[in-house]
């Protein structure tokens, strides 16, 4: 019992650090929704992924290996090869799909007309924006499952640490979009971090797919690296942001000089 709870504590916490990314992602598409009820859809799109998640465990159990089986493959010598499973090419949509999210997000803040069509369009389809949370949710529960799997055979185990995750996410789900809601500078921020978090699982589909381009293997970017690139871009934002303070109290300082 005590190496099934010490297995537990480590399996929370393993979904705690995988599931930030995924945070991040639910709080920029819970924007899309009416004000009034974004906190229902990060709640409900969280509370039906933890279900899926779940279900996601039982059949991973008892067909991991068709999962990891190639079925796919492409062999032109020396352009590129390489051999796809149904776990690769998830993990290849779902960060196709994130790219594109961030781009376009990116795309509507540096246009002002999008910008204004955004400012006066209708809000997404709650259901539309539930349905793309707990699909991303599942795409970023491969990675934890499997971890899960490596570590333990117990099933309750891994149950109840999905269950302390999901609750985790959805504690700290409002949190995270508490403060972009306050800290409007810090989006431009959240959207390259969910890009690079985007070309991380795409790296991560290459490796799975032993994909090679050019005859150069692509390998997976790891945490450590992305954990990394991530303080660096905080640091950056946080430097710039006071070096644009100190330059609007200058100006301001001049001005008050002229009067």
């Amino acid at each position: 019992m005590l190496e099934n709870i010490m297995t537990l504590a480590m399996l929370v916490l393993l979904q705690a650090v995988l599931g930030i990314d995924n945070l991040l992602y639910i709080s920029i598409e819970s924007k899309r929704a009416p004000e009034h009820k974004q906190a229902y859809v990060r709640r409900l799109g969280i509370g039906m992924a933890i279900i899926l998640r779940i279900l996601l465990l039982f059949v991973l159990v008892n067909v991991i290996e068709y999962f990891k089986d190639p079925f796919f493959y492409l062999d032109f010598t020396n352009i590129i090869t390489g051999k796809f499973n149904i776990h690769s090419l998830i993990v290849f949509i779902g960060g196709g799909f994130i790219i594109y999210t961030a781009i376009k997000e990116i795309w509507h803040m540096i246009s002002l007309e999008e910008h204004a069509k955004i400012e006066g369009a209708e809000k997404t389809s709650i259901t539309k924006i539930i349905v793309m949370i707990v699909i991303m949710n599942l795409v970023f529960s491969f990675d934890s499952i499997l971890s899960a799997l490596a570590l333990t055979d117990v099933l309750w185990v891994m149950i109840v640490a999905i269950i302390i995750g999901g609750v985790i996410m959805i504690w700290l789900a409002d949190r995270v979009s508490n403060f972009l809601k306050k800290n409007r500078m810090y989006e431009v921020l959240g959207l390259f971090i969910l890009f690079l978090v985007g070309v991380m699982l795409i790296t991560e589909a290459g490796h799975l797919s032993h994909l090679h381009l050019f005859g150069s293997e692509i390998t997976p970017m790891n945490k450590t690296t992305f954990y990394f690139i991530l303080a660096i871009l905080i640091v950056i934002d946080i430097v710039q942001s006071r070096y644009h303070k100190n330059l609007m109290k200058i100006k301001g300082a001049k001005a008050n000089k002229k009067d």
